[in-house]
Formats: C-alpha cells, sequence, structure tokens
C-alpha cells in the first residue's frame, strides 16, 4: 500500500474513532447530579439502541396537555442483565421515573430508576448516581 492510501486510512480510522467517543458522553457532560427529578408518566416509545436506550414518556404539562420527555437508560444488554426488557414494559404504562435533568434544559434527563404502578422497581443502569431526594414533576 502506498503511503498516500496508509495516511488516509489512518485519518479515517482517527475521524471515526473521534465521532465514536462523542457519540457516548460522560453522565456529566450531559447530565446534571445537583438537578435530581422525578417525573410521573405514561410510556409512549421504547428504543433499546447501543449505547443507551431511550424511553419516550408523555408528563401532564401544567395546561394538562402532554409533555413529552426522553429518558436515557443504561444500554440493552445492561437493561436485559438488570430484568427490563420489551416484555417488562409497554407502551401506555404509566410510570414513576427518578434520575437527573439534563444540563442545556431540554425535557431529557437521565434515568436512575422507574417504579411501575405494582410497586416493581426497576433499575435502569447506565451512568446516572442515586439520590432519593428530587421533588416530584407532575
Amino acid at each position: 500500500m502506498s503511503a498516500g492510501r496508509v495516511a488516509v486510512a489512518a485519518a479515517g480510522a482517527v475521524l471515526l474513532a473521534a465521532a465514536s467517543v462523542q457519540a457516548h458522553h460522560a453522565f456529566s457532560a450531559e447530565f446534571d447530579v445537583t438537578k435530581p427529578m422525578k417525573l410521573e408518566g405514561t410510556l409512549v416509545k421504547w428504543e433499546m439502541i447501543n449505547p443507551h436506550s431511550w424511553f419516550h414518556i408523555d408528563v401532564k404539562g401544567p395546561d394538562g396537555q402532554p409533555v413529552r420527555w426522553l429518558i436515557e437508560g443504561g444500554s440493552p444488554n445492561q437493561l436485559i442483565r438488570l430484568g427490563v426488557t420489551k416484555n417488562t414494559l409497554a407502551t401506555g404504562m404509566e410510570l414513576l421515573i427518578e434520575g437527573y435533568l439534563a444540563r442545556d434544559g431540554t425535557n431529557k434527563g437521565v434515568g436512575r430508576n422507574f417504579t411501575l404502578a405494582d410497586g416493581r422497581r426497576l433499575f435502569l443502569g447506565g451512568s446516572a448516581p442515586g439520590t432519593d431526594s428530587s421533588p416530584v414533576v407532575k
């Protein structure tokens, strides 16, 4: 292989590595440990994609209309090891989510756990540290 092709291949590898590092972030880069949250809402959609799962939750806003929130969970493999599978949660389920708000102020957070209507608590893995001192957002 010529030196030029080796240089192009090396540059491509560096760019791909940088893109994957940027896509997978540290907790503190996106979420704020000083802003714990509790959300009560309805599961609308669940995406089991790497490196994180995403739970789309409708939370009743101040005007009574649903407000969509995105909650990050652990990787699909991590959730499955914790007992959270596609058979555990179904769209339309009511959930209480504990976690931390996004730094950018959007309707996004990282989940620490869910509590189901029957009282079962499901841990979501990922990078969220634990706390029990957060106010409920309804």
